[in-house]
Order: C-alpha cells, then sequence, then structure tokens
C-alpha cells in the first residue's frame, strides 16, 4: 500500500490536485474495495492493484480539473453513465465534494457496488442507481448539469441514449482514448442536434497512451 500511496501522491502532484489527506485516503481505500468486490462481482479486467492506480483512479483523476474549470467549480448533478465499478463517478465524488454524482448502471451489483461504496467511505454525495440511462428523464425526475462517461459507448449512442437526463444548459463529457475521429465524424452528420465545442487532449501520469474529452453540448435541433 505504500507503493500506491506514493505513486498516487506523484500523479497528484503531477496533475496538480491539491486533495487534503482525507481524500487521498478515500481514493485508497476505494481501490481496496474495488479488489475485494472485483474477486467476486469482476467489476474491472484490471486486476493487479498497481495498474488499478494507472489505468483506472489516475486516469480518472486526470479529469477533475477539465471538469472543475467547465463548470467553474460549482455544484451540481452529475451523472456517470455505464459506471461499472465507479470509475469516473466515484472518483469525481471523493475528489470534489460539492458535486453530487450518481452512477447509473444496468448490471445490479455493479450498481450495488456503488451503494456499498457509498457507505463505506462516507461519501454523502455519491450513489449507485440500477437502469438504463434511457429511462432517466429530467422532465420527470431530477435532472443532471454534467453526464459523464468513459469508454462507454460511441458518441453517438452516448448522447443519443443520455439526452433526456441531461438539463437544459448541461453538457455532456466523454472520456475517450485517442482521439475519435470516426465517431466525431459520425457526430457531424447530426450536427444540429450536437455541438461539440471542445475535444481536450489529457496527460495520465505513469501511462503512456492517448486518452481526451470530448465535451459536447445540445444543438437546437432534435435528437434523432
Amino acid at each position: 500500500m505504500s507503493d500506491l500511496k506514493t505513486t498516487l501522491q506523484a500523479g497528484l502532484q503531477s496533475l496538480g490536485l491539491g486533495l487534503d489527506a482525507r481524500q487521498a485516503d478515500l481514493l485508497l481505500d476505494y481501490l481496496g474495495l474495488l479488489q475485494k468486490w472485483n474477486k467476486v462481482y469482476n467489476l474491472t479486467a484490471v486486476r493487479d492493484p498497481a495498474e488499478m492506480m494507472t489505468h483506472h483512479l489516475l486516469d480518472s483523476l486526470a479529469a477533475i480539473r477539465p471538469l472543475l474549470a467547465q463548470t467553474q467549480g460549482r455544484a451540481l448533478q452529475l451523472l456517470d453513465v455505464g459506471s461499472g465499478g465507479g470509475l469516473p463517478g466515484v472518483v469525481i465524488a471523493i475528489a470534489c465534494p460539492h458535486i453530487n454524482v450518481t452512477c447509473v448502471d444496468t448490471v445490479a451489483k455493479k450498481a450495488a457496488f456503488i451503494q456499498q461504496a457509498a457507505a463505506t467511505l462516507k461519501l454523502p454525495n455519491l450513489r449507485g442507481l440500477h437502469a438504463r440511462v434511457e429511462t432517466l428523464n429530467a422532465l420527470s425526475g431530477p435532472g443532471y448539469d454534467v453526464v459523464c462517461s468513459r469508454a462507454f459507448a460511441s458518441l453517438v449512442d452516448f448522447v443519443h441514449w443520455s439526452h433526456d437526463a441531461l438539463n437544459p444548459g448541461g453538457v455532456w463529457m466523454a472520456m475517450k482514448g485517442k482521439h475519435p475521429g470516426d465517431e466525431l465524424a459520425a457526430l457531424k452528420k447530426d450536427a444540429e442536434a450536437v455541438d461539440v465545442f471542445h475535444v481536450e487532449p489529457l496527460h495520465v501520469p505513469g501511462l503512456d497512451a492517448e486518452r481526451c474529452i470530448v465535451w459536447m453540448r445540445p444543438g437546437p435541433g432534435p435528437v434523432a
């Protein structure tokens, strides 16, 4: 655990994130929960703790500063779609206590893990939801100011399935690997419905791989 703590602290410094000692401990505790539950629930294909640190925790933490800059640090409701083991949702809930995070997944055991993590880590701003994102509607229930995903689906499917969950003035935050040129080209066919206003490259400490965030908002036209 000391090696993981050292890697985390170095990563936080590299990312310019001033998390306090409690938040750093919570991230390590979350990693421990992920390892423990992964043995039974198969939450992630990554098994090695050191690899989990770089590929999951630091990868998710790389999105925190862009998220805070985009939302100007204000309190808001965030939906993490297809969250699985809670990436990046749980990490956002720990790093940003002013953001209320809902992690939605179609697999009941994954939503149950998020609920367990929220209780164990004492995170009142985190909840797991077992549902299909297509059933969530801001008009009939709580809407979301940011709808995010991490390697969840194509950009077209992501915005189509989650469109009704987005609050007026809300944005989509899609975490991707390399620049998704083909997916962006597919979105342009429906440019009236979706406005891609920024593709932001990310650097993940200790990970030699391309990462980016695709920022989007609804356009003036309807989603097909």
